[in-house]
């Protein structure tokens, strides 16, 4: 049986450990269909929290560029032409 917290918030339901145990396969597929988040419990104090996974359409910053140089064949070769640091 789920319990729910009671208080001024609303209410994230409450789990105990050895229920979440028992019904763990059934929690995940209740939170991927409606969306609802659990607190399991052990001894009455929350140790973890199930919430709905949601995909990230952001790319990583480091390694964005990899494979956008096609090819350079000599890269410690120095640039053509008059290069300044304190070019303005």
């Amino acid at each position: 049986m789920v319990m729910k917290k009671k208080g001024r918030k609303p209410s994230v339901p409450t789990v105990g450990a050895a229920q979440f145990k028992a019904q763990c396969l059934e929690l995940m597929d209740r939170v991927r269909e409606t969306g609802v988040e659990y607190i399991v419990t052990k001894h009455g104090r929350p140790v973890a929290k199930l919430v709905p996974y949601t995909s990230s359409d952001r790319r990583p910053v480091f390694g964005s560029m990899k494979g956008t140089v096609l090819k350079y064949e000599r890269p410690f070769d120095p640039l053509d032409g008059e290069w300044d640091v304190n070019l303005d």
